[in-house]
């Protein structure tokens, strides 16, 4: 049986799991699972759906029990566990359920306002003891930062994206989401030893989740972190564990460095699978061969081989080789050039204003990416697209021989009666079997999983058939919404790729920075009630967010000066035409910086080539490395004038 033991501290370590084992029935999740956490130290928690990452923070915490193994914490530390889904009750407000993470700072200030009180009547001996306790009690008080954990209560809960007017909020009204933030603030401001979180980032926008990297990357505790958001796992980690078929590999680095590091793994541990596979089918060849000579030599030597491929230690075949799980997608027909244009565009609802005279072009072949915090109205622009919502003003024209396909989760066409796998068969009759199980396979569904009758699956079980149903229609300008919920890390790669294969046109709303960051060619961002516009990646738009958001979408608190310069901010056209300079400007000193570095490097390889004793003797060769020398020279020259221009 699994043990949960204290132990004092062994150099840097604070937690370790031993040779955990965990099976449900006969379905082995972990076996004999090793790892461990040092001080300080940010971790990942990595693996497919249903590998076993949220199970084993259970059993770290205490909330399941191993079958066997042990979970090892330092003698005296604190563990933090934050669940995927929080079930909060009770008549508390927001603000004051997170204020009971500083209950013990709360009872200490209520205990200092009794000394003050009790002093004013006190003399003498019994003074002095009441001063001295006062004393010790201020100080310890001002240790832990007694003076400021109401602000650091404001400050947690504005981080993850609650406004002071929801403060007052009972935790009885608030949707599962907001349950999870509340609770989520409190695990913070409790600062234990060594906090686990499962999924932390599910129901943060953007700019809470930069917060809670930049206050978990500071954190004085170690970090264990269950997460499919794989950009927060390159800003946070330093040390990824990876579940995989039960068994546990830890790989030092961040998400993107243990993605290189798998990969390389992946198609070694292939070939190895592969030629072994090719040698014991030689092997048995060669066996059946010698048995079909009938004579007792051949025969001896048979048995032989027989006993040498009994005792060979077959490997497994590795899992997640991905290549027949590729999916292409190509359009049937192509649209023109002009894709969508979307002229003054406007929306409100009773007692909210989302946004006013947006105007956007979309052109063939691009990859758009609508950004923005919760409730700006990204999802609202896609419904006007595909006419599920009307605006109040403003109009959109689609290009010709354009057919959408949209994906919104909330609107799923699906038939409950038939199975996963007769839904994509009978829409599209002329794709093989294996066609069909490939994309399923892509999309979490394998086996005898495609067999399930659609009304006994979730609601993210079938948004997943409808994307798969999307990739594979006959639309050419694809409008996704949320496209990556509900899918694993694998099937997000699985999908970036093929849309970054898709030769149509792509534009999504998402809160996945790393998908944003592989798949947008453009970026729009919905901020201030209006768009902004930024040619190319989320870094891209990482970089130019502070300055071009104060030129195109000042907030109402702006400086004046910033309000005069939005008063002349350029139309849309003319912004994305400058924005389009400048970025072509950059790409141009890029291959400028480059293409100078190669010619001096060339320059001096002919020096040295010249002062050889063989060249030197040689008339035709120094004549013609002369030549060469003059003409570097001379592209140099033209090249130093234009980086100049550009810098």
């Amino acid at each position: 049986m699994q043990k949960i033991i204290f132990h004092s501290q062994e150099e840097d370590m604070i937690l370790a799991c031993q040779n955990i084992t965990k099976a449900f029935g006969t379905n082995e999740i972990l076996n004999n699972a090793s790892f461990h956490i040092e001080e300080r130290e940010k971790a990942a928690l990595v693996g497919i759906n249903g590998a076993g990452k949220s199970t084993l923070l259970k059993i770290i915490v205490g909330e399941l029990s191993a079958d066997s193994g042990e979970v090892i914490l330092s003698k005296g530390k604190t563990l933090g566990y934050l669940a995927q889904h929080q079930d909060l009750t009770g008549d508390l407000t927001i603000y004051q359920e997170v204020l009971q993470a500083k209950q013990y700072l709360i009872d200490m200030e209520n205990r200092l306002r009794n000394l003050e009180q009790e002093m004013k009547y006190e003399q003498g001996e019994q003074l002095e003891e009441k001063m001295a306790a006062y004393t010790r009690l201020s100080h310890t008080f001002e240790l832990e930062n007694g003076y400021a954990y109401r602000s650091e209560v404001v400050g947690v809960l504005k981080g993850l994206g609650f406004s002071e007017d929801e403060f007052d909020k009972k935790i009885s009204e608030l949707s599962g989401g907001q349950k999870t933030r509340v609770a989520l603030g409190r695990l913070l401001l409790t600062k234990p030893d060594v906090i686990l979180l499962d999924e932390p980032t599910n129901h943060l926008d953007m700019e809470s989740i930069a917060w809670l990297e930049g206050y978990l990357m500071n954190y004085s505790g170690a970090v264990l972190i269950v997460s499919h958001d794989r950009y927060f796992l390159d800003r946070v980690v330093t040390k990824i564990v990876e579940i995989d078929a039960g068994k546990v590999m830890t790989f030092e680095g961040n998400y993107s460095a243990y993605s290189r590091k798998k990969a390389m793994l992946r198609e070694a541990a292939y070939h190895a699978w592969m030629n072994q596979q090719q040698e014991i089918r030689h092997q048995e060849e060669v066996i059946t061969k010698l048995k079909s000579f009938n004579r007792e030599k051949s025969i001896r030597r048979a048995e032989s081989r027989e006993k040498m491929l009994e005792k060979m230690e077959v490997l497994d075949k590795p899992t997640e080789v991905r290549a027949d799980m590729r999916i292409r997608l190509t359009p049937r027909i192509t649209s023109g050039n002009d894709v969508l244009r979307v002229s003054h565009l406007s929306k409100s609802f009773p007692g909210q204003h989302l946004f006013s005279d947006l105007n956007f072009e979309i052109h063939r072949g691009e990859r758009v990416a609508i950004i923005g915090n919760n409730g700006t109205g990204k999802t609202t622009i896609l419904k006007i697209l595909n006419g599920v919502v009307a605006p109040d003003s403003g109009e959109v024209e689609l290009g010709t021989k354009v057919q959408i396909g949209y994906y919104d989760q909330e609107h799923q066409v699906l038939h409950m009666d038939k199975t996963i796998f007769q839904e994509l068969s009978d829409t599209y009759p002329y794709l093989t079997n294996t066609e069909i199980r490939n994309v399923l396979a892509a999309f979490l569904f394998t086996e005898d999983d495609v067999f399930q009758p659609i009304h006994t699956l979730s609601g993210g079980e079938r948004g997943r058939i409808s994307l798969a149903k999307l990739m594979l229609s006959n639309a050419n300008f694809l409008i996704l919404d949320e496209p990556t919920n509900h899918l694993d890390i694998v099937s997000k790669e699985i999908l970036e790729q093929a849309l970054k294969d898709y030769t149509g046109t792509i534009l999504y709303v998402s809160h996945d920075r790393y998908f944003i960051n592989q798949t947008a060619t453009r970026i729009l961002e919905l901020t201030n009630q209006t768009l902004v516009n930024y040619i190319g990646n989320y870094d891209y738009y990482l970089e130019k967010k502070e300055e071009l958001t104060s030129i195109y979408a000042p907030s109402a608190e702006a400086e004046p000066q910033k309000q005069e310069e939005s008063s002349v901010k350029l139309d849309w056209k003319a912004q994305k035409e400058e924005q389009a300079r400048l970025r072509k400007r950059e790409n141009d000193l890029k291959k400028t910086e480059a293409r100078i570095e190669e010619l001096e490097t060339r320059d001096s390889e002919i020096d040295g080539e010249l002062s050889l004793p063989e060249v030197a003797t040689d008339v035709a060769r120094c004549i013609e490395l002369s030549n060469e020398k003059a003409a570097v020279q001379a592209e140099l020259e033209r090249l130093y004038e234009k980086w100049e221009e550009l810098a």
